[in-house]
């Protein structure tokens, strides 16, 4: 008998579509963006098999993103497939981890988003941040031409920036949580604290952390973050005071009381 595991196994690999790469060189993510950790690298005129597509971070106007035979994502912005959307099946799972069912907080408070909102810096038209890359509003990473896809009025105001961030924190909160088991038990102020950190970071660093593997160990919360956080202090290779100053409010949030769960449930 052909069992529908085995079939479901040969459909994401033995029927997948190969298709050129049209860059010089492409990165494959570990999820289906930017922030994602790179896995591996294709070059220009390379095949790559696409076993499923979901939407991620736009690239040049496509958000759409290849799952490759080799378990990452491409943006597809990348790949030629001859038409301008999906040419093969949905992914049915983007989170890269084994963790939530989606009931946890999807948005964090009010204490975490000032928290990144303080630490990011208020910048109200976009402009490129100290490595070179267009920013705006509380550290939003401009995915189009001038921030096209902003739907906010430039100059920003402080308010519509603070709405700007509550748009994107989501994406980061969400990564956090694929990567988190659901033994792991978090409150509000701890989500946030994560989520701020995860949101500098970026979600590749993150899946990939120690910190990570010890929540998922069941280590205490507040000692791994104590412990955990203050080692991601440099930029460059370099301790920046700031990142020392950014990652003690967010050991201080996390620590801080809080009766309302947030991780895996929502409360």
């Amino acid at each position: 008998l052909f069992s529908l595991a085995l079939f479901a196994a040969l459909s994401a690999t033995s029927f997948a579509k190969s298709y050129p790469v049209t860059g010089n060189t492409v990165n494959c993510r570990s999820g289906p963006g930017t922030s994602y950790g790179v896995k591996k690298s294709y070059q220009k005129g390379q095949s790559v098999s696409i076993s499923c597509q979901t939407s991620g971070t736009s690239v040049s106007g496509n958000n759409i993103w290849d799952k490759t035979s080799d378990g990452c994502y491409v943006a597809d912005y990348y790949i030629k497939t001859g038409v301008n959307g999906y040419v093969t099946t949905k992914c049915g799972s983007t989170s890269g981890g084994s963790g939530s069912s989606g009931s946890y907080c999807k948005k964090i408070n009010t204490a975490g988003v000032n928290l990144v909102a303080q630490w990011e810096g208020f910048v109200p038209s976009p402009k490129p941040d100290p490595i070179g890359l267009p920013t705006v509003g509380y550290g939003h990473l401009c995915q189009k031409k001038n921030c096209a896809e902003v739907k906010y009025k430039f100059p920003l105001s402080q308010t519509t920036a603070k709405q700007l961030l509550s748009d994107d924190l989501p994406k980061y909160t969400k990564c956090l949580a694929g990567y988190l088991n659901s033994k792991v038990k978090l409150n509000d102020n701890q989500l946030a604290a994560l989520t701020s950190w995860t949101f500098n970071v970026g979600c590749g660093n993150v899946k990939t952390s120690t910190l990570i593997k010890r929540l998922n160990k069941g280590d205490n919360p507040n000692t791994v973050a104590s412990q955990e956080l203050p080692n991601w202090r440099k930029a460059g290779g370099q301790v920046m005071q700031g990142l020392v100053n950014r990652r003690k409010a967010e050991i201080k949030l996390f620590k801080t009381a809080s009766s309302k769960q947030a991780y895996p449930k929502c409360q």
